[in-house]
């Protein structure tokens, strides 16, 4: 996919992101590619100039693809971005690509989940399957552009547990374990995360 003209500026790349909670998760799974001898210089979008996003969509590819073109385009950097979500099958889906303005732009991270846990009081335990969907983008100044997608299945719980993450974490248990992803340590939880997923299959398809 990339140029030479695009590999030759690979190491700036900017994280399209204002959400301090996932740039950092970000730059914790991209040190695995850089230790693997792929040298990086993660820019934050508080190094550069204000950059304008468009109004996000419904959908996650479309959402993530236009946030990194914005800055791509904007700063003249090579950028990745991502749209996440939690999807709940009783929900038929929802919030999903929805997920970080659920219940109205007001809410807070714990202002979500209570409004989550509010629709779900009435389904059992074995009817709340969920998965954490994420596609993560990266778009050249000169227009060249890769996404990938991954997941993590699991299951929302009646009452938040744990500390550690930030969204919907602490309601999330992972399928397999025991605890929620508040409750995995930062390298568990970039090893099995829907997107710690996407990021790897995006840089390896990267090559």
């Amino acid at each position: 996919m990339a140029t030479d003209a695009s590999r030759a500026s690979a190491e700036r790349i900017v994280i399209a992101s204002s959400n301090r909670g996932k740039v950092r998760e970000i730059r914790e799974i991209l040190r695995e590619t850089i230790r693997h001898g792929r040298a990086l210089e993660l820019i934050d979008l508080a190094d550069l100039s204000p950059v304008s996003f468009p109004e996000e969509g419904v959908d996650y590819r479309t959402n993530a693809i236009e946030k990194a073109r914005a800055v791509a385009m904007q700063a003249g950097e090579i950028a990745l971005a991502d749209d996440s979500g939690l999807e709940v099958d009783a929900l038929e889906g929802r919030p999903g690509p929805l997920s970080a303005r659920f219940g109205g732009t007001g809410l807070d991270d714990a202002g979500r989940i209570e409004r989550l846990l509010r629709e779900l009081r009435e389904i059992p335990s074995q009817r709340r399957s969920a998965r954490f969907v994420c596609v993560a983008a990266l778009v050249t100044p000169a227009g060249d552009v890769l996404s990938a997608r991954g997941e993590c299945r699991g299951e929302i719980l009646a009452a938040a547990v744990g500390r550690g993450g930030f969204g919907y974490d602490p309601v999330f248990r992972v399928s397999g374990l025991t605890r929620t992803m508040a409750e995995l340590t930062s390298d568990e939880k970039n090893r099995i995360s829907h997107r710690a997923r996407a990021f790897r299959a995006l840089f390896d398809a990267w090559g």
